[in-house]
């Protein structure tokens, strides 16, 4: 099968990239940029909230491509995963055969036909027939059991799926596929070595100050300045969770419509419950800790700063 081509450059991909308000450095566009020309699944790992379910999101506007999003947990199956079978529907056919008097003359071919398959998201990339080929999210694989971590080999491997009633159906126009993993367990080696990998980090304050510039143009520079320079000192406290990306533009958001100019604790404690998820990590920080780092980021960025 013939890879697909992409008509972008690194950099033009980087800048199709912010183009959606989404800070992309080169490390991750290099290797989009080859999951693109190699027709090769992407694994991206990292801790929740720093970005990876975008960047799927942001590829499929990009290449014009539709998402198509299977979110894992614990229990996906085939059934709600790949296809299941519309008895309802077979049902109906088969009485609807027996009032024609052609119960007897009926195979298991008749209702185990395409036309009767309902099919789920993976099924769905496979079959995408609008001659774009779609971008497939598996997002969160590691709240998926390992049993369908397994079933998930051969259509990386080969853009495939055997339906046994009806045989093996392969994608036309193999699906962009990227994964997405928490880390809370190990993926298998077996489909990392069918994907090419990335680790997405939690960003430097540059760059979380040009992704909050990026996403929220309304928020007054100071203001993000010193959210950033909070957060950044949130995840060097011994917390339960530290705050992602995803935290920071919220609090951003939620600090403007407090009406907040600036980060004081008169509005840093009564809004920790939007950066921090955990009533023992709200304890540690509400008090002398956020008046710490309130006074350490005022310094930082002063008025006028």
């Amino acid at each position: 099968m013939t890879a697909p081509l992409s008509p972008l450059s690194i950099d033009g991909l980087r800048d199709a990239f912010e183009r959606q308000h989404y800070v992309c450095d080169r490390a991750l566009a290099t290797s989009l940029y080859l999951s693109l020309s190699l027709g090769r699944p992407i694994l991206l790992e990292g801790e929740a909230g720093v970005g990876k379910t975008e960047v799927a999101k942001v590829l499929a506007a990009v290449l014009g491509a539709r998402l198509i999003r299977l979110q894992c947990y614990e229990g996906l199956d085939v059934n709600t995963a790949v296809y299941e079978w519309n008895y309802p529907r077979q049902m109906l056919e088969i009485r609807l055969r027996e009032a024609r008097g052609e119960a007897g003359t009926a195979t298991a071919h008749d209702i185990f036909g395409p036309e009767f398959l309902i099919k789920r998201p993976l099924l769905q990339a496979l079959e995408a027939t609008d001659g774009t080929p779609p971008v497939l999210l598996i997002d969160e694989l590691d709240r998926a059991d390992e049993e369908f971590e397994a079933y998930l080999l051969e259509i990386l491997s080969d853009f495939q799926v055997t339906v046994p009633e009806i045989g093996t159906i392969t994608a036309e126009h193999p699906p962009r596929v990227v994964l997405t993993s928490n880390r809370t367990r190990e993926i298998h080696d077996a489909l990392k070595r069918r994907c090419l990998y990335h680790w997405i980090d939690y960003p430097t304050a540059e760059k979380e100050y040009a992704i909050v510039v990026a996403r929220l143009p309304g928020v007054p520079d100071r203001l993000a300045r010193q959210v950033v320079g909070f957060v950044q000192r949130l995840r060097e406290a011994d917390l339960t969770k530290l705050p992602g990306v995803a935290e920071t533009l919220d609090w951003a958001a939620a600090l403007v419509s407090l009406g907040a100019t600036e980060v004081t604790t008169d509005v840093v404690d009564p809004s920790l419950g939007v950066l921090l998820k955990y009533q023992e990590d709200v304890r540690l920080v509400r008090g002398d800790l956020a008046e710490r780092y309130v006074a350490e980021v005022m310094a930082e960025v002063p008025a006028g700063g």
